[in-house]
């Protein structure tokens, strides 16, 4: 399957060759919905906390008696039904939100997401590592040739994610000052990634990357 190609030499654009096995997998949005809450499930952090009746100061002597008074027996002032006494079945950080995603079941999401996204023309292939300066005005220039073809880029809602095929020091602080543009390497891409980005941009050495991670790994487990 071929895809254009967008060069910040070139006036037109190029034709590029693309795994089908990556771009042209049928949409699942069970699988696509299961592994994103997996995904939001194990970033979260807990931080909510409250106090046992067990933590919380005094109670060490029983209020009253437990016969002969009249009222109802109580053992410490510092049970949940008291006023500061301790909270029952409240928010702890002990509790683990994290779910197990199978790799497979990831990595098949992940193509998907990105198969869903090439048919609908959000994803910018590149010829050349134009982002290898550091220098945010020549990174905005490039953006104003893709806008031509992707004029959602950059405006509300228009926000894009660059997958590097390695890590970049240049490039990360290139797109830092870019309120629409985020940089993750290929190897670190997450469903999560890609769905709260409108556009994804993908140089043409970031291919193998996912090839590598998305496909070969997937032959491995099949044998």
């Amino acid at each position: 399957m071929d895809a254009l190609l967008y060069s910040k030499s070139e006036k037109k654009p190029l034709t590029l060759a693309i795994p089908d096995a990556i771009f042209a997998v049928r949409w699942n949005a069970d699988l696509v919905h299961q592994v994103l809450e997996s995904e939001r499930a194990n970033q979260r952090v807990p931080l909510a906390r409250v106090k046992t009746r067990g933590e919380v100061s005094g109670g060490g002597k029983k209020p009253w008696k437990q016969k002969g008074t009249g009222r109802a027996r109580h053992g410490s002032t510092r049970s949940p039904i008291w006023v500061g006494g301790g909270v029952a079945h409240g928010p702890t950080t002990e509790k683990i939100f994290a779910r197990k995603i199978n790799k497979k079941m990831a990595r098949k999401a992940i193509t998907a997401v990105l198969s869903a996204k090439f048919r609908d023309n959000e994803i910018a292939f590149l010829d050349e590592a134009v982002f290898n300066t550091h220098k945010t005005k020549q990174v905005i220039e490039f953006f104003k040739v893709l806008m031509k073809d992707f004029s959602n880029i950059g405006v509300r809602g228009g926000r894009a994610i660059l997958v590097l095929p390695e890590r970049n020091i240049n490039a990360v602080r290139a797109v830092r000052n870019c309120s629409f543009v985020d940089a993750k390497e290929a190897r670190m891409l997450q469903v999560i990634d890609l769905l709260a980005h409108k556009f994804v941009i993908i140089p043409k050495d970031a291919i193998p990357v996912l090839e590598k991670v998305l496909i070969s790994t997937k032959k491995q487990l099949s044998k």
